[in-house]
């Protein structure tokens, strides 16, 4: 029997942005929960599924407009790729700490670094579409050290029925908070979306550097896939995580 996709459980009554997410596909490994553990923030904890740790390789097309839907295609359209594991922080709140985000605009770097506080690099990009398959290269340029690059290439297949969706692949996919740290500061932020309308992708090749330069261990087996045609996402602002006072 299949796992219904969830839905996001909240609202983003006033957001500070809008993206659209496309082309985007998840490759999954399972690693030891405590060799990722011990490279998360102390108010973080792995959250295994089926006993395991899950880190993510996530390549994927961004686009950016304000809260009010305006964009600039030169500037707002970009290539990124995210490292990422599953975590709940210490109020319990499930969601996603980055490792590593790669994108492809300079300006984002800067902005995100900032005002999320999240890991993120500047890197060439490109994702090819040939038919059925999609390639996506990320060369970094900054900061170092260098050089780091990914090479990933997947045939895309057939639409997920929702019946055939299971625990594991929600699991993997639908996640609504981000988790940041910035010197003593704990933030965390809302992303709301549709459920993921997943397909099926084989994996032709998979030449990846990002995992290893964000400091896990070197993954092992063929990893879970998935891809996604597209969501739009609303992004709220970054919320301060002020532990509960001890009694």
């Amino acid at each position: 029997m299949g796992h219904m996709p969830s839905a996001c459980p909240f609202t983003i009554e006033r957001p500070v942005m809008r993206q659209r997410w496309e082309r985007l596909t998840f490759l999954h490994w399972a690693f030891d929960p405590e060799a990722i553990q011990r490279l998360l923030p102390a108010h973080l904890r792995v959250e295994p599924c089926e006993d395991r740790a899950w880190v993510g390789l996530v390549p994927f097309f961004m686009r950016v407009a304000t809260a009010g839907g305006r964009r600039v295609p030169w500037v707002s359209n970009f290539c990124e790729t995210n490292v990422r594991t599953y975590v709940r922080d210490s109020d319990g709140r499930s969601g996603i700490w980055f490792f590593s985000l790669d994108a492809a605009r300079a300006g984002a770097v800067v902005t995100a670094r900032t005002t999320y506080g999240l890991p993120y690099f500047w890197s060439r990009m490109r994702i090819t579409e040939r038919g059925s398959q999609m390639t996506y290269e990320c060369s970094r340029r900054w900061p170092g050290p260098l050089p780091v690059t990914s090479l990933v290439r997947l045939n895309v297949g057939e639409p997920f029925r929702d019946s055939e969706i299971t625990e594991r692949d929600d699991f993997l996919t639908a996640r609504w908070i981000l988790f940041s740290v910035s010197g003593n500061r704990r933030r965390f932020a809302r992303a709301r979306h549709e459920p993921w309308p997943l397909r099926r992708a084989e994996l032709l090749l998979a030449d990846d550097g990002l995992i290893l330069a964000a400091g896990l261990p070197k993954p092992e087996g063929a990893p879970l896939v998935h891809y996604c045609d597209g969501v739009d996402v609303t992004i709220g602002l970054p919320e301060q995580h002020r532990p509960a006072p001890v009694r």
